[in-house]
Parts: structure tokens; C-alpha cells; sequence
């Protein structure tokens, strides 16, 4: 019994071969953390600032419409170039943007009157930078990885970057509590500064010699064949709907503040939802025996906007931070699976197109999510607005998936994508 309840135990635990075959691999899931340990710090900082000048929640919100154009515009761009040109070139040259943006920011919060225009517009430089850099990153991963590892890589990266987005708001909570937003964009700066060091040190990666040049026919191609193969339009829609209909976040300082009474424990919130992702990437050795990949998501995002729904019902903070933690957990498990769907089946030459759609569909949604959220807020109240989301998530979930009931069936033992890429990452060896 003892020997059966221990090799259960061994399932669950994470496979950390790729990091123990891969240079870069490792150099890629370091310098993520540290992007992550500092952007979170930032992440809470930055709507603090905004509702503390404001007062407003659907300020606070506007910042997803501010950064939504850059972001559809850049990130299709980028996924063009990512398929073009050298993927750590794009990393460092866009790493050293970042830096440079977060220093006004940084100097903004020193003026005797900080101006809300300099957020804005640094918020819309930043999703610029951001969306160039993204689709490089993400399209290096397959190449740094065999392709039997991806579930294992998918998982260790996230679960690295988790201990970012967990230390990062509980840090970016006590710092905007205590000694300022200042010092918060100070440590934000200081994680570019040596995330941006680390990209130096990877290998090169320039892509084929017959690659496309960026175009509007190359984004096009990317964008045909999105829509072309019904498991990745799952991936992205299921998301989408999710977050745009069920994101919180930046209801938190209202809901820690006017709703809960708990201003001091605001960074918990924030970092609720990393502590059930963690925990729930972890015990994640399960999915390497899971195959209907489609239906894994479905299932998780459901979760996910339930979970939402009863956090705001909450009689106080822990109860919230509880089911927040449960809609980590969800959402941690939707996106294992929606990147290994994507790195196991997405051919090297369209990869950073596509990976410019990815970052699209996990970006549009929480920003467009953000403002609904502040406006329903402002329109009715903090709790209407979260528990809304949930209930509107999960029907819209339910309805996506009838919709695309070929994503729900997707299996990578017979998909054709997949076996198709498996055999030319074997040949490859």
C-alpha cells in the first residue's frame, strides 16, 4: 500500500528533464522569473497609482483600452519578425525598450505632481515593447526543447514564473503600503535590467534561409492558418471568452478597500491566483497522460469563471483569496494545455505569427476584461461586477465549446498537426 501511494505521489511531480538537457532552456525560464518578479511588482504599483490619482475605477480599467491597439497592431508585427529575424536580437533590443520605459515611470513618481498622461503613454510604449518581445520568446521554446519534452517545459516555465507572480505582488503590496510606488518601479527596473542581460547570454537562433519577410501577406498567411485549423481557433476563443467576461484583477484595490476592508492585504489578493497556479503546476505530472487536450481547457476555464463568481460573493478577504487561488489553479491548467497544443503542432516557420495570435488571444481578452469590469463596477457595484463575469464566463465557455465541438475532441495521439510534427522533430533529432 505504501509503495502504491508513493508511486502515485511520483506521478504528480514535475519532470525536470528539459532543464537538465538545455542551456537555453534554463537561461530562458531564469530570466523569465526575474522579468515576472519585477513586472508583478510593477503590475500592482501601476493601477495603485492610477486609482490613488483618479479615484476611478474605469481609470484604472481605461489602461486595457490604451494598450489594446499597440497590442493587436505590434503583436501580429512581431510574430512576422519573430519568424525572420534572430529571436535573441529581438529579445535584448526590446528588453532594453522596456528598461527605458520603466525609468519614466519611474521618474514620474519623483515630480511633485505626477502626471496621469505619462502612465497612459508608458502603459502604450510598454504593450509596444512587450508585444514585439513576446512572439520571440514564446516561438524559441521549440527549439530549445525536444518535442516529447514540450509538456514538462511548458510546465517548468510556468511554474518558475509563478514564484515571479507570487513574490512580485505580495513585494509590489507591502512596497506601494509602505515606502511608496517608487521604490515598487525601482525593483521593477532593476528585474529588466537583468532579465535583458540574461537574453544576451542565449544562443543565436536566426530562422531559415528562405524565411518571410515581415508583410501584411506573411501576418495574413499566419492568420489563414489560425483560422484554418479548429484547435488552435479553440485555444483562442475558450480564452478569450474567459477573461473578457471574467477578470477581476483590476477590481482589486476597490475590493480590498471599500468592499473587504483589508487595504493591507491587497498584495494577497493579487497574488491569490499565483499560489493556486503554483500549487496546481506542482501536482501537474498528471498531463503528461492526458491527450483530449481541447476538453482539458473547456473543463479549466469553466472552473475558472466559477470560481471568479463565488470570490465575489466573499464575506471577507480569506474566503476571496481562497476561490481566487481555486481560478489560479483553473486558469494554470487551461494554459498547459493550450501551449502544448500550440508548441507540439505549429510548424518552426509559422511559429512566431502564430505566437504573436497566442499572445493576441491571452492578452486581448484580460485587457478588454479589465474594462468591463471598472465600468460595471462604476455603473453598479465591485461585487456585481465580479460575480456577473463568472456566470456570463461559464455560459459563454459552455456555448464556445458546442460551437467548436472539433476542439473539444482534439486528441495529439491521432491529431494529424501533431503527428506530423513529431515525426519531423524525430527525423530532425
Amino acid at each position: 500500500m505504501a509503495t502504491s501511494f508513493r508511486d502515485r505521489l511520483a506521478r504528480l511531480r514535475v519532470d525536470l528533464t528539459p532543464w537538465r538537457a538545455s542551456r537555453d532552456f534554463r537561461i530562458l525560464v531564469i530570466s523569465g522569473t526575474v522579468f515576472y518578479l519585477g513586472g508583478m511588482v510593477g503590475y500592482v504599483a501601476l493601477p495603485f497609482q492610477l486609482y490613488q490619482l483618479t479615484e476611478s475605477n474605469f481609470a484604472v480599467g481605461a489602461m486595457g483600452l490604451v494598450t489594446i491597439a499597440p497590442l493587436v497592431i505590434f503583436g501580429l508585427y512581431g510574430g512576422a519578425l519573430a519568424d525572420h529575424v534572430d529571436r535573441r536580437k529581438m529579445l535584448v533590443i526590446t528588453g532594453v525598450a522596456q528598461i527605458l520605459i520603466c525609468a519614466v515611470l519611474l521618474g514620474n513618481t519623483r515630480l511633485a505632481d505626477p502626471q496621469i498622461w505619462i502612465i497612459y503613454v508608458s502603459g502604450a510604449l510598454n504593450a509596444i515593447a512587450s508585444s514585439l518581445q513576446r512572439p520571440s520568446r514564446e516561438a524559441l521554446f521549440p527549439r530549445v526543447v525536444r518535442h516529447e519534452q514540450m509538456p514538462a517545459a511548458v510546465t517548468i516555465s510556468s511554474l518558475t514564473m509563478q514564484i515571479g507572480q507570487l513574490a512580485g505582488p505580495a513585494m509590489g503590496g507591502v512596497l506601494v503600503g509602505t515606502v511608496g510606488v517608487t521604490w515598487a518601479f525601482s525593483v521593477e527596473l532593476i528585474g529588466l535590467v537583468v532579465a535583458t542581460l540574461l537574453y544576451l547570454r542565449l544562443g543565436s537562433y536566426k530562422t531559415r534561409e528562405h524565411s518571410t519577410p515581415p508583410s501584411l501577406r506573411a501576418i495574413g498567411e499566419g492568420i489563414g492558418y489560425a483560422f484554418r485549423r479548429r484547435d488552435l481557433l479553440g485555444t483562442y476563443a475558450v480564452d478569450m471568452v474567459g477573461m473578457f467576461l471574467a477578470m477581476p484583477i483590476v477590481l482589486f484595490p476597490a475590493f480590498a478597500t471599500e468592499v473587504l476592508k483589508e487595504p493591507k492585504l491587497l498584495g494577497l489578493l493579487y497574488s491569490a491566483e499565483a499560489i493556486g497556479a503554483m500549487l496546481a503546476t506542482l501536482t501537474s505530472g498528471w498531463a503528461r497522460r492526458v491527450h483530449h487536450h481541447g476538453r482539458a481547457v473547456v473543463l479549466a476555464t469553466i472552473t475558472w469563471g466559477a470560481s471568479v463568481g463565488i470570490a465575489g460573493l466573499a464575506p471577507n478577504i480569506w474566503f476571496a483569496i481562497a476561490f481566487f487561488a481555486v481560478a489560479g489553479g483553473a486558469d494554470m491548467i487551461s494554459g498547459l494545455f493550450r501551449a502544448v497544443i500550440w508548441n507540439q503542432t505549429i510548424p518552426d516557420e509559422m511559429r512566431g505569427r502564430l505566437a504573436g495570435i497566442e499572445m493576441l488571444s491571452y492578452s486581448l481578452g484580460p485587457l478588454g476584461g479589465q474594462t468591463r469590469s471598472g465600468l460595471v463596477a462604476d455603473l453598479t457595484s465591485v461585487r456585481t461586477s465580479i460575480v456577473s463575469g463568472g456566470v456570463l464566463c461559464v455560459a459563454g465557455v459552455v456555448a464556445t465549446a458546442i460551437w467548436l465541438r472539433d476542439f473539444w475532441g482534439y486528441d495529439a495521439r491521432t491529431d494529424e498537426h501533431a503527428v506530423r510534427e513529431r515525426e519531423l522533430r524525430t527525423t530532425a533529432g
